[in-house]
């Protein structure tokens, strides 16, 4: 299993880095993303204390851990401007909270993330045509979400992926252990949301490809 969204206590998480990766490898993960919720009044503070676990957990333990981070409810005037800071800061993996069905995200987000060529638009809800050949284009990647609400239009993401040929991830926005999924439900999940075998077997590879583009950073 790659899980490449997921919260610590930097945010909304329940656990601190380190537990949650533990419970991440009882899971049996390879590799997890560390992505906790960052605006400008954070982000200088997230980000290097997860570089600096996610190296001291890399180092010791059996699981990859990836520092990253999800900006999320920022105007989408300042997203590009905050994703490459958060890259400056050691961001591995940056991700975009899309406009979910389930929060008041501001509209226009979903395009300025896409448009900032981030790397994952995490739950983008209704995500229009336009937005879905956008990610094609821009290679970002876009979030089959296992996490209660955000995963409600999942089937409208995979469809609209498959129609413009844009990537899917399928990720666990975990907050407590008991969000972290193994492998054999990630995949009925993408199943409930219209996905062939096939496909299915291509979005775990990008997880794959994308967590070794983070790892090479």
């Amino acid at each position: 299993m790659i899980d490449l969204h997921t919260h610590s206590i930097f945010s909304d998480g329940e656990l601190v880095p380190s537990e949650l990766a533990r419970m991440a490898v009882v899971k049996g993960y390879r590799v997890l993303a560390i992505t906790d919720h960052a605006d400008h009044s954070n982000i200088d503070f997230i980000i290097p204390r997860l570089a600096k676990v996610c190296e001291k957990i890399s180092d010791a333990c059996p699981i990859r851990a990836i520092p990253g981070v999800e900006i999320t409810h920022v105007h989408p005037d300042h997203i590009s401007s905050l994703a490459r800071e958060a890259r400056i800061l050691g961001a591995k993996i940056v991700v975009v909270h899309g406009e979910t069905i389930v929060e008041s995200v501001m509209p226009g987000t979903n395009l300025a993330a896409l448009r900032a060529s981030v790397d994952i638009l995490a739950h983008p809800g209704l995500i229009t045509e336009e937005e879905a050949e956008l990610a094609a284009r821009n290679s970002v990647f876009l979030e089959i979400s296992a996490r209660h609400g955000h995963s409600l239009t999942n089937g409208h993401v995979a469809a609209l992926a498959r129609r413009f040929d844009a990537k899917l991830v399928l990720n666990t926005d975990a907050h407590s252990p008991g969000d972290l999924v193994d492998r054999g439900m990630s995949a009925m999940i993408a199943r409930g949301a219209g996905m062939s075998k096939e496909e299915i077997e291509v979005m775990f590879r990008n997880s794959e490809l994308l967590a070794k583009k983070a790892v090479e950073r």
